[in-house]
This record gives structure tokens, C-alpha cells and sequence, in this order.
């Protein structure tokens, strides 16, 4: 298995270009093939002004301003593809829901590239903003979410957090299927990494879960795939997301791994879970899959 597609959200935003940059490095590194998805948003913008005016028409200006910055982020997108020596870009324009649009497009590519939603108001943006949760929860392919540029520290050599994903995984592993369908999901790039620490904390919790000594059966397996891999195994009172995420920066991780929604998905929407905290708090890409 290898990434062969990857689609980017570049619609524009604060974070844009660094969203963009990431699924530039991931393109790169596999020689896949970039698409970058913008919106104008003008379906829905139409549908909510003939719902509160019925009959009251759009002015070609009024539609080529949000026709004009969806172009300009797809300029900006492929002017970046090439400084960073991305083989095959390229553009595409859209007129729906970007939501609805990036799910839609998702199934015909290998992994999907967005940002970390930081910003409440930018949910009512006439082009469809969403919470990243929003798609990880209806696309069939795995999605790494960037976290916003000013959530990143810079490491020990002065490198911000993110200009290299995937050579210091962290695996978060806890034998759920959603967990197995993000380590089946990341496979090309735990291969490429360095070192994947494999994480399980608290193994207990989960009846079952987990053999005798947690995480080997895991590591057997990724060693099959000539996966570098150490295993650290931890009891800890403090919330799961806070340990995972104080791992990847023990480790000096550039990317965590992990499933989504692994409760039922009304409770997790509801009551939030380990998911939902590290897309609060993330301080470094993280690839999920549900």
C-alpha cells in the first residue's frame, strides 16, 4: 500500500499555507499526486438568500468576490506545489458545501489533508467551514489533521513542529478496530518514519483488549513491515489526551496516529472522549481514522 492521492482543503484561512505545506511534504515524500480542493461556497450561499429572500437575485459582483478568493487560494496552492518540488498538482474549484465536497472527493484518494478548526464564527463562512471532527467522521479515508500555526512549538533544533511529518511517529494503540484502521491506514508512512513509539496506557482498562505483554502483538506485526518500533506500555490517572500528547513531546514526535470515535458515536458527539480533546489540544499533525 502507498498514498497515491492525497487531497488538501486549501481553502483560505490564517492556516492555509501551512495546511497546504503539509500535504505537500506527504506528497513529496510518496510522489503522489496533490489535489487541492477550494470552495466558493456559492450553492449555499444562494440557498440561504432565496430562503430568506425568495426571488432576490445575486449580482455577478456580489458572487465574484467569493468566486476570486477561491482562485486565488488555488493559485497560491500550486505556486507552493512547485517551490516544494510536488510532481503532480492539481487544482479544483467547487461550488458546494466544502464539507460535503472534501467527503465526497475523499473517495477517490488515498488520505486527506486539513486544519485544525480554531475559529467558532468560521463554522457560518458561506463556503461551509467545519470542525475537522465533521469529516474524520464521514470520510472512508484517513485524515491528518495540522494544527493551527500558533499552537506550535518550535523542538530543541529550532524546527517548528510539523516541517517534518512522519520521520517520529507515535502510535496510540488500544486494540480497537478504529485503532487497527488507523495503523492500516498509516502504514506507508510508519514505514518511512525513523521510530514509532507505541503507545498503550492504562492496558487494563479494556478487558481483553490486550495479550499478556500489551503492544507486542501490535509490534510483531508493524516489525513484519519493516517498521522501527519501541513500545511504551503506561498506567496513568491523568486523561488519556494529556498523556498522549506529553509522549509525542517526550519523543520529540512530528506526527501522532490514532482511531476515532472508538465509543458510540451519539456519546462520543455528545460527551466528547480522547479523540475530540486531542483535536482541542493538538500541538502536532495527527493522522485519524474512524
Amino acid at each position: 500500500m502507498s498514498y497515491r492521492t492525497i487531497l488538501v482543503n486549501v481553502q483560505p484561512g490564517p492556516h492555509s499555507e501551512q495546511i497546504a505545506a503539509c500535504a505537500c511534504r506527504l506528497a513529496h515524500a510518496n510522489n503522489a499526486h496533490l489535489v487541492g480542493l477550494a470552495s466558493t461556497g456559492l450553492n449555499e450561499l444562494v440557498y440561504q438568500c432565496n430562503a430568506a429572500a425568495p426571488g432576490v437575485a445575486l449580482l455577478p459582483d456580489d458572487l465574484g468576490v467569493f468566486q476570486g478568493s477561491a482562485r486565488q487560494a488555488l493559485q497560491s496552492f500550486s505556486a507552493l506545489a512547485a517551490r516544494m518540488g510536488v510532481a503532480s498538482p492539481e487544482q479544483r474549484l467547487t461550488d458546494d458545501n466544502l464539507l460535503a465536497a472534501l467527503a465526497q472527493q475523499s473517495r477517490y484518494a488515498d488520505l486527506v489533508v486539513v486544519g485544525q478548526e480554531t475559529d467558532p464564527c468560521a463554522l457560518r463562512a458561506p463556503a461551509g467551514a467545519f470542525a475537522p471532527e465533521h469529516l474524520i467522521l464521514h470520510s472512508p479515508r484517513p485524515v491528518v489533521v495540522v494544527p493551527a500555526a500558533d499552537s506550535q512549538p518550535r523542538d530543541h533544533t529550532g524546527t517548528q513542529i510539523g516541517e517534518r511529518v512522519g520521520e517520529r511517529i507515535v502510535l496510540a494503540w488500544d486494540g480497537g478496530m478504529a485503532a487497527s484502521r488507523a495503523v492500516e491506514a498509516a502504514l506507508p508512512l510508519l514505514r518511512q518514519a525513523t521510530l514509532v513509539t507505541l503507545a498503550v496506557f492504562n492496558p487494563g482498562a479494556h478487558y481483553n483488549a490486550h495479550g499478556a505483554l500489551p503492544g507486542a502483538d501490535l509490534a510483531t506485526y508493524l516489525a513484519r513491515h519493516a517498521v522501527s518500533i519501541e513500545i511504551v506500555v503506561r498506567e496513568t490517572g491523568d486523561a488519556v489526551s494529556d498523556a498522549l500528547l506529553g509522549l509525542c513531546g517526550e519523543t520529540d514526535a512530528d506526527l501522532l496516529v490514532m482511531g476515532c470515535y472508538g465509543h458510540a458515536r451519539l456519546r462520543e458527539l455528545l460527551l466528547g472522549g480522547v479523540s475530540r480533546a486531542i483535536l482541542h489540544h493538538m500541538t502536532l499533525p495527527v493522522l485519524m481514522a474512524h
